[in-house]
């Protein structure tokens, strides 16, 4: 079982200026663990069930960015990108960017956005959620055309490219992989089937697991899709794994047993360097051995 950490809390007793030094001694002792992701939240408010909207939230990409110049081994995205943020084009051309700078360690997590305080907040639209998932379509295939050879136009009910030139090209090939966030079982899961490279869901027990796989499996039969050629991931539980690894350990098991090949874990303030290196020496080698 694979593992990857997720820096979603900003809330460090230093304030902003320790948010740089903090993000990378976290994602450099991620890498050191074996971590084969670090992600960041892409928000333009923190979170409200998790915190405040008057809590810090960085702008994901650049953050990406600055943590493309710290690391070496680690993949980095976004878990997960709305779809409503940036304009699809605009969207792959940053992916692209970050994959270059990177060196290739770059993925893009999707999904159809539902944050709406934070769009009203600063005034950008937030259609309906049937047209967020329309536009959320779309948007994956621009962004795949984009990252092919096809250069031509784009005619979308929502979006309309006169040309999809993207120079230079990605340099993870065919492109980097698209993971699509979320569990809806009608949409979210069909568009998983038919456009991403990996899912990554949200599940309360091993049981709900279980059964979005066995939907996202029939998705898979419809379209005439390779199941096993999808990565399944799924967000660690809430509890602390460190609190009692036996238990966490047993969880990721029952996991494996249903073809989960990554589980992706928070990296906690106040010190989340140190919460990430204490799983790198009482956590992963066990982890890594399940499968």
């Amino acid at each position: 079982m694979r593992f990857g950490f997720h820096f979603l809390d900003f809330s460090l007793p230093e304030g902003p200026a320790s948010y740089a030094p903090a993000l990378r001694s976290t994602a450099v002792a991620a890498d050191a663990t074996g971590a084969s992701w670090f992600t960041v939240m892409d928000h333009y408010f923190q979170m409200e069930f998790f915190r405040t909207a008057h809590d810090p939230m960085l702008e994901a990409y650049t953050t990406l960015g600055f943590l493309a110049g710290v690391t070496e081994r680690v993949k980095l995205g976004t878990v997960v990108t709305g779809v409503t943020y940036r304009h699809p084009g605009l969207l792959a051309k940053i992916g692209t960017t970050l994959d270059v700078l990177s060196g290739g360690r770059s993925f893009l997590g999707i999904g159809a956005a539902w944050y709406e305080r934070e769009h009203k907040a600063l005034g950008v639209p937030y259609p309906p959620v049937a047209e967020r998932f329309e536009r959320l379509e779309e948007t994956l295939q621009i962004i795949l055309q984009m990252w092919s050879d096809d250069e031509g136009p784009f005619e979308g009910k929502h979006y309309q490219l006169a040309e999809t030139i993207n120079v230079p090209p990605t340099l993870t090939r065919p492109h980097p992989p698209i993971v699509i966030g979320g569990s809806g079982e009608k949409k979210t899961l069909r568009m998983v089937a038919q456009y991403a490279d990996a899912t990554n869901l949200i599940v309360a027990d091993v049981d709900e697991l279980a059964h979005k796989l066995e939907v996202l499996r029939r998705h898979c039969d419809d379209l005439g899709r390779d199941y096993d050629s999808i990565e399944k991931t799924v967000m660690g539980p809430q509890a602390d794994p460190l609190a009692d690894v036996d238990t966490f350990l047993q969880l990721a098991q029952s996991y494996a047993d249903l073809g989960v090949e990554h589980i992706h874990l928070r990296a906690m303030a106040p010190d989340p360097e140190a919460t990430v290196t204490e799983f790198g020496e009482r956590v992963a080698p066990r982890l890594l051995e399940i499968g």
